[in-house]
């Protein structure tokens, strides 16, 4: 007889699911038990990562920095689901600018994305959730959000922000039976690596140099602690930060 797998019959919505990151986590969770939907702006990628997937992976059009999308994004799952038990908020966007050279345009578009669409996605799941009176959100936000780091004023703020919002979150959805956790990698090898190269062609490796473990990360190995934090493994963590950097912050 088969062992039921950690999500079994849970629903998950995995925003920036279409690759890298997101797209682990959602493969890590079918391979559990979970349903799940992926939520993109890139469709083609999108539709290809679901059918890859399999029958329990269904992709949808969405963008995070759009609370229309977000109402129709989750209303949608609700009806074909029936309820919402995970939201990961995954969805983000890597531009390089500093202080002196962000415009603008640039810095709010970084915080559209990373950070008002982790707002609009914790509003418009623990809608759900309220009424379910359980559910995990997991916010991913990055080790630029425990420290600063230079050139990349707007993500380190974006980042910051995903943490404190959690933390907030947390306090005020517990009654509900809500846990609200974040999850802060380090260099993980996925096409959001590809902005260092734009920069310079010698910083990936003067990186990976900087981990005490000696190498980048997986996005499998993101997507396994997520998994803990959507299931009931993590029944009693709600609030916290779960840095996966190979040591970078110790």
């Amino acid at each position: 007889m088969s062992t039921p797998g950690r999500l079994a019959g849970k629903v998950a919505l995995i925003t920036g699911g279409a690759r890298g990151q997101g797209a682990a986590e959602a493969l890590r969770f079918t391979s559990e038990g979970a349903t799940v939907v992926i939520s993109d702006v890139l469709d083609a990628d999108g539709e290809l990562t679901a059918k890859e997937i399999g029958d329990t992976c269904t992709y949808v059009h969405h963008d995070v920095t759009k609370e229309s999308d977000w109402s129709e994004v989750v209303t949608r799952l609700v009806e074909q689901h029936g309820h919402l038990d995970v939201l990961v908020n995954n969805a983000g966007i890597f531009p390089a600018g500093g202080v002196l050279d962000t415009s603008l345009a640039d810095y709010e578009r970084v915080i559209g994305v990373n950070q008002v669409g982790v707002f609009l996605g914790m509003q418009a799941g623990a809608r759900v959730m309220v009424r379910q009176r359980s559910g995990s959100i997991v916010n991913i936000s990055s080790i630029a959000g425990m420290q600063g780091s230079a050139g990349f004023i707007g993500y380190c703020a974006s980042k910051w922000a995903v943490r404190g919002m959690t933390k907030a979150a947390a306090k005020e959805l517990a009654p509900f039976g809500i846990r609200v956790n974040s999850v802060h990698p380090g260099i993980i090898d996925t096409p959001m690596l590809e902005t260092f190269d734009a920069i310079n062609e010698g910083i990936r490796e003067g990186l990976r140099q900087r981990i005490p473990l000696g190498r980048n990360a997986s996005a499998d190995e993101v997507a396994n602690l997520v998994l803990y934090l959507a299931s009931d493994e993590s029944s009693y963590s709600s609030g916290a930060e779960f840095v996966v950097d190979g040591g970078w912050m110790a």
